[in-house]
């Protein structure tokens, strides 16, 4: 491991635990613990999966009037999503886009009251808050919060764990945020994840993060999960990875992601645009795009990683997109992928050819996700 790799809260734990650890977004993180990948996949589709995505970046946005209808007013500026409408105990997805509509990153927005608060990606967390504090320095305030911890607890049994040791989640929803106590460590924690299953992630000061993963794996439901079992369970719910399935060279329509972007702020509504690369981005969802990410279903059990080329037909001459992210399902009992292909071939069972060394293996456009959502709504 490189010294310049950093450690969250959690290293000390992965190791007495079994972690294998590996680089990821400049930090030393588990891929997988002694049961492996495929045990700890399934354990959280059936079960209570816990994972370290301490290497996200936190923030609180504030606004210098104080109310938090000006700093969402204010990020507004910067994204697609209508975040006034934004209710507090409540949590939206969206993107920071660029003047080319392109996404510089997705990001998680919650409001608590005054405070906006903001989860971004490890490996853009400097970019995309120095980004926010440029370009909203005259109206918000930027307060990264670098000496926090998040911990998932992802997976059907999460509620019922999550309900003995802290009785005021049960009654939230998918999306909702909250404040309470887990094993006497105040937490922020919203119903949400990166799974496709019912869940929670947990956000507190780093140095109560062992106190409360240990608490949270004492629960007989509840075993450790690493990057491996992360990356097949976000793909088989049709989540994408920022720098795979969607960069600065894709739009949030190319992306499939414009379920995202509400009402309010499209053409026609009470403040439409207004962001970097509007006119682009809503252009699209008017006029439609030349390309969109789509599931991708490949015959036999061989998955097709990212990178690998589709084409139209078996001979491998006509080529309509590329694999974006791929692996195989262990819920979905076949490999999983996503990718993307001109919009003509883009219709849920659309026969395509999957390039996988030298070969030309057969697949089809598949509808997301792979695996039915198990969101607590």
């Amino acid at each position: 491991m490189s010294d310049s790799l950093q450690r969250t809260p959690l290293y000390d734990l992965h190791l007495s635990l079994g972690g294998r650890m590996v680089p990821f977004a400049g930090y030393e993180m588990p891929v997988q613990y002694r049961a492996g990948v495929m045990a700890e996949h399934q354990h959280t589709r059936t079960a209570a999966g816990l994972f370290d995505v301490s290497h996200m970046g936190q923030a609180h946005l504030h606004a210098r009037s104080g109310r938090v209808e000006d700093a969402a007013l204010a990020l507004e500026r910067l994204v697609p999503a209508d975040i006034l409408s934004l209710k507090t105990g409540r949590q939206r997805y969206t993107q920071l886009t660029d003047g080319n509509g392109g996404i510089l990153d997705d990001l998680m927005v919650s409001r608590l009251g005054d405070t906006l608060v903001l989860v971004v990606n490890a490996a853009c967390k400097e970019a995309d808050l120095a980004h926010i504090a440029a370009a909203l320095h005259d109206e918000c305030i930027v307060e990264a919060l670098p000496d926090r911890a998040l911990i998932a607890i992802q997976g059907p049994q999460a509620g019922a764990v999550m309900a003995r040791l802290a009785p005021a989640s049960a009654d939230m929803r998918f999306m909702d945020v909250a404040e309470f106590a887990v094993a006497g460590v105040p937490c922020l924690a919203s119903r949400s994840g990166y799974t496709g299953e019912d869940g929670f992630e947990l956000g507190m000061a780093a140095d109560g993060a062992v106190r409360v993963a240990e608490a949270l794996l004492a629960e007989p439901e509840v075993a450790p999960a690493g990057l491996g079992a992360r990356d097949s369970l976000r793909l088989e719910a049709g989540l994408c990875l920022y720098g795979s399935d969607i960069d600065r060279g894709t739009t949030p329509v190319e992306g499939a992601l414009e379920w995202s972007i509400q009402k309010s702020r499209r053409t026609g509504g009470a403040r439409a645009g207004g962001f970097p690369g509007a006119d682009i981005i809503l252009g699209q969802i008017e006029g439609g795009v030349s390309r969109r990410r789509v599931g991708i279903a490949v015959e036999g059990r061989a998955p097709v990683r990212g990178g690998a080329r589709l084409f139209a037909d078996e001979a491998g001459t006509q080529p309509v997109g590329h694999v974006t992210s791929g692996a195989f399902g262990p819920t979905f009992g076949a490999p999983v992928g996503m990718g993307y292909v001109e919009t003509a071939f883009a219709a849920t069972g659309t026969p395509l050819f999957a390039e996988l060394r030298g070969r030309y293996l057969p697949a089809a456009v598949a509808a997301l996700p792979f695996v039915a959502p198990g969101f607590k709504r």
